[in-house]
């Protein structure tokens, strides 16, 4: 008996009811992978505070054993919460989709419930994952896939995020008949000059009121605006922190280009508003690679969202332990700067670009280095093209990549070696005991690093390296994997970094060279999308144009919804978690003891020479000289315990992040010398305390004042 062909209306209402099964199955997906996470405190900390965690788990009539740490979430409240929700995403995505298209409202609720909702079974992957290690006793591998549950997370948010974006924003492509000796011409759009004015509002905004709050270090941080002060009143490029001159610590003098713009306003505020700038600006050359590759103005937008929401290049702007200013900063612009010149083949200017990279710091070095192999290679690549009568010999095609990689090594080796050793009076650079496991000197290091593969592996091959090459990707989509040259020039630098006792870690300073290379790689793997879609084609469904348009809106999205578990900015969980120690009313809200430092100032007079406590120590570089006042051992006082001898006043914070002094009496000058120091009395509530020097006896006016 033949069967009777199936009508529009049934397929249509088993597209639906697979649609409204992806809704259910996600939710029920995303419900047991919350059980696993909220069920232990440790794993739930990854995500919110403790408080915030107490109150979820109430929220969904959930019990906490106080003992263990751990609680019980019953499913179907917190299953029943999550489809309420998808249900509200569902209808409002359709409506939204059907008004733009003009499609009925039933195919809206199917396309979109079907291929959108099928991400949320992503944590159910991991959950299968999760269980079948814990029952084979994988612990190593269950930690490491608790661990990375942030990342599944926001992989799952990312795709379901960019479904809907390329359901209702087209891919707009360039003019394909535009003239080719326009290309390098490529305009910036409103859009992204927006994007570009946010971020820089909010982190200068940020930044601004973490020092107004006095919760910005001095050390590794507004030691860099002393540097200006000192050089610009005739005391040297230094602070009183550094060895000598700072050259002692880092070949690093980028920041010494903001002078002009200092001497109009002398302030740490300056500093901290041109490097948001600065980091703001590198979306413009990663704009017009995206666009010039992909030939699609929403490809080079999508880039600039994706770098500027880039919670490893935001960490380059406030660091997790709050240092607002570093130089290496200023190395990410003008790198992406000099690799759009290298495209467009402006080879003097990539070549002062390039240069101008090494102020910012000694490690992009080993950035320029493989990125000089890189050229060689390119144009050598680009010469077997030609015909033969016009290729250029093979020496003047690799010559330049290679001059770059070899003067890359050896200035390494000679500010390694040699420069910074100078400026610390023959004493090795200080980061030689980041690499302890290698030895105790850099020949040691080196030697083992090259010639001892098993230790080698043994350091590289760890979960942590893993966790950091992930955090280094999944906010770019995974995308610049689909540029294989271009992120090998990134390799070495990572590998090193992974060697590092203190360095795999995004929410630092030290992956800053990679930041650029990273972005440049995604914005050329924008190309290669289409390229790899069409010779692929039949394991897709999509067109070519559609999957592009999907990965392009991945892009934004992945580091978009990466933020949300790692970023302190407002994209960030944590900005907005009263219980977590990043929550903004915090931070950026001035607190009574900012309120009473100015009482401090009025003090002293700004000819006084002032040892402080670190959160304080940035309001006194433009006195006469300013100290630091820790246990760490100084040669401005000859690396011996205690102040300087010229020391004028004493300032200590007592409730600054690391204070260990409460009163008077645990200050050993006081305790100790009590006939040479004078308390002053307390204005501040018991926030501050001073110390000011006694006038000297009558027996000793005759000695020459201490000056050095």
């Amino acid at each position: 008996m033949n069967q009777r062909p199936a009508t529009k209306s049934s397929i249509d209402s088993r597209q639906l009811t697979f649609a409204l099964l992806c809704i259910l199955l996600g939710s029920g997906s995303v419900t047991l992978a919350l059980q696993t996470i909220f069920g232990t405190q440790d794993i739930a900390t990854l995500y919110v505070s403790v408080p915030l965690w107490q109150s979820l788990l109430q929220s969904w009539s959930g019990k906490i054993d106080l003992a263990s740490q751990t609680a019980i979430i019953p499913f179907f409240p917190l299953l029943l919460y999550l489809l309420i929700s998808a249900c509200g995403f569902w209808f409002a995505g359709a409506l939204l989709i059907s008004k733009i298209h003009g499609q009925p409202l039933t195919t809206a609720l199917t396309d979109w419930g079907h291929r959108g909702f099928r991400w949320w079974l992503l944590p159910a992957a991991w959950e299968i994952l999760r269980i079948t290690t814990f029952i084979l006793g994988w612990n190593s591998a269950e930690g490491l896939l608790l661990a990375t549950s942030q990342f599944w997370f926001a992989i799952s948010i990312a795709g379901w995020m960019a479904t809907f974006a390329s359901m209702i924003i087209p891919l707009q492509h360039n003019d394909p008949n535009r003239d080719p000796a326009l290309q390098s011409k490529v305009s910036i759009p409103f859009t992204a000059w927006l994007m570009m004015g946010i971020f820089t509002f909010i982190f200068t905004w940020m930044n601004w009121q973490l020092y107004n709050g006095l919760l910005i270090p001095h050390g590794d941080s507004a030691m860099y605006e002393e540097h200006l002060w000192n050089l610009s009143h005739g005391k040297g490029f230094r602070s009183y922190l550094d060895q000598g001159l700072f050259w002692g610590e880092h070949i690093q003098f980028i920041h010494l280009f903001l002078l002009p713009l200092y001497l109009i306003w002398p302030s740490h505020l300056t500093l901290e508003l041109c490097e948001t700038v600065a980091l703001a600006a590198g979306a413009i050359p990663l704009y017009r690679m995206a666009v010039r590759h992909s030939s699609s103005t929403t490809a080079g937008k999508a880039m600039v969202a994706a770098y500027l929401c880039y919670f490893p290049l935001q960490f380059l702007d406030i660091a997790i332990d709050l240092k607002t200013f570093r130089p290496i900063s200023f190395g990410v612009p003008v790198l992406l700067f000099a690799l759009e010149a290298l495209e467009l083949k402006r080879w003097k200017t990539a070549a002062i670009l390039l240069m101008l990279t090494l102020t910012a710091k000694e490690d992009f070095a080993i950035i320029l280095g493989p990125l000089g192999l890189w050229i060689a290679w390119q144009q050598w690549c680009e010469r077997k093209q030609l015909p033969d009568e016009s290729k250029q010999s093979l020496l003047r095609t690799v010559g330049p990549g290679t001059v770059v990689s070899v003067f890359a090594v050896l200035y390494l080796l000679f500010v390694v070696k040699y420069a910074i050793p100078w400026f610390r009076s023959g004493a090795q650079v200080h980061y030689v005991g980041y690499f302890s496991n290698f030895g105790s000197t850099l020949g040691e290091v080196i030697k083992n690093i090259l010639f001892n593969p098993g230790l080698l592996l043994g350091e590289l091959f760890r979960p942590d390296t893993l966790i950091y090459f992930l955090a280094l990707l999944v906010p770019l989509g995974l995308l610049p994997l689909l540029s294989p040259s271009r992120i090998l020039v990134a390799l070495p630098l990572f590998s090193l970094l992974c060697l590092n006792e203190i360095a795999h870690d995004p929410r630092h300073h030290f992956h800053a060279p990679i930041v650029p290379i990273l972005c440049w790689a995604t914005a050329c793997a924008m190309g290669n999308i289409p390229k790899l879609l069409e010779r692929h084609a039949p394991r897709f469904k999509k067109s070519p144009t559609s999957g592009q348009n999907f990965v392009i809106h991945f892009l934004w999205s992945s580091s978009l919804a990466t933020a949300v578990f790692f970023s302190i900015s407002p994209l960030g969980l944590v900005f907005w978690d009263s219980g977590s120690n990043w929550y903004w009313k915090r931070l950026y809200v001035p607190s009574e003891r900012a309120e009473q430092f100015p009482k401090i100032l009025a003090q002293i007079p700004p000819d006084s020479r002032v040892a402080s406590t670190d959160f304080v120590h940035p309001r006194f570089t433009h006195f006469d000289r300013s100290y630091d006042y820790s246990n760490y051992l100084r040669k401005v006082n000859e690396y011996q315990s205690g102040v300087p001898a010229d020391t004028d006043f004493i300032v200590i914070d007592t409730q600054h992040p690391y204070s260990q002094i409460k009163t008077p009496d645990q200050i050993p000058e006081y305790h100790d010398h009590p006939g040479h120091w004078e308390l002053l009395p307390d204005q501040t509530e018991g926030y501050f305390i001073i110390l000011k020097r006694k006038p000297e006896s009558p027996s000793s006016q005759n000695q020459p004042p201490v000056r050095p």
